[in-house]
């Protein structure tokens, strides 16, 4: 008799381990995030370039230089200037996918299902192995209370394999080492913008706590060169507290009591959703775009849908 394995988008839990993160390969496949209908050869991916070459779409005129194809000639502008000019296109070549994943101990809870840290974890697994479906470079930056690890873009499954061992190592930490104090956003952003190259796909996996006007600045100055994806992770009990009543609270250490009124809930869902209008407030004036992600959602859905609008 066989145990029948989990499906690769059922997520729960507090932790994982990088077989689970493996396994969401087959499910990355059913993810359409890249245009339909076109096909690409082996070295090309499917986001225009900022390189001039002579491509698909046009870009701009220039005075003919010897070695020039002659059908690019515009006979028009020529006959018009009595110097020829030639058509100069822009080519379509790959845009290395650099995900940024949050594992600071804020991401470290959940009332749902799993922890935000393991849905961003899962996110983020889904993310890499569509990228090196689509012939993508893939890497990033894990980062958490303490410290970073890199993952240089690379089109290749051990590249891939790597990001994902490095996002369960991280993730397996949260529930063996406390943290004195949680990791500051800003760094983990300026940190981003050092290994990012101009013209990347930039996706942020986080809950963004910490996020201030110092983490505002890095996220606008990363977002003049590269098209960036927020991923907000959240879960409903940020949103909105239990019911009026007295309830229970441990830090695993020591016991203690809260008691909730009509006006504290009320106190406390203004002042989320005050915070988090804000923080898509700054994301559209940076131009960037945002999907949320809660940990009682299913993941591949909101994903699909949310890629669609990019």
């Amino acid at each position: 008799m066989t145990t029948a394995q989990p499906h690769p988008t059922e997520i729960s839990g507090a932790s994982l381990d990088q077989r689970q993160l493996i396994r969401t390969r087959a499910a990355a496949r059913q993810l359409r995030l890249r245009q339909q209908g076109r096909r690409f050869g082996q070295q090309t991916g499917s986001h225009p370039a900022p390189f001039k070459g002579r491509g698909l779409s046009f870009q701009q005129l220039r005075a003919y230089q010897g070695g020039d194809e002659i059908r690019h000639i515009d006979w028009r502008v020529t006959a018009r200037t009595t110097k020829p000019h030639t058509r100069i296109f822009e080519e379509e070549r790959e845009r290395p996918i650099v995900l940024c994943l949050d594992q600071r101990s804020a991401m470290a809870f959940g009332s749902r299902r799993c922890f935000k840290s393991v849905l961003a974890c899962h996110a983020a697994a889904l993310l890499a192995w569509n990228g090196l479906e689509s012939n993508d470079r893939v890497g990033g930056l894990i980062f958490n209370d303490g410290g970073h690890s890199e993952i240089r873009p690379r089109r290749s499954q051990r590249a891939v394999l790597h990001f994902l061992h490095e996002a369960s190592r991280f993730n397996q930490q949260l529930l063996t080492e406390q943290a004195a104090q949680v990791g500051n956003l800003a760094n983990a952003l300026e940190e981003l913008r050092r290994i990012t190259r101009p013209g990347s796909s930039v996706f942020i996996l986080s809950d963004f706590s910490g996020y201030d006007a110092a983490a505002q600045r890095q996220l606008h100055l990363l977002a003049r060169h590269n098209e960036i994806i927020a991923l907000v992770i959240a879960d409903p009990l940020e949103e909105q507290l239990p019911l009026r009543g007295l309830y229970p609270l441990s830090n695993g250490r020591e016991q203690g009591s809260i008691r909730i009124t009509d006006s504290l809930r009320q106190r406390y869902c203004d002042d989320y959703r005050e915070r988090r209008h804000q923080l898509h407030d700054d994301f559209r004036r940076s131009g960037i775009h945002h999907i949320d992600l809660s940990t009682d959602g299913d993941l591949l859905q909101t994903l699909q849908r949310g890629m669609r609008l990019t």
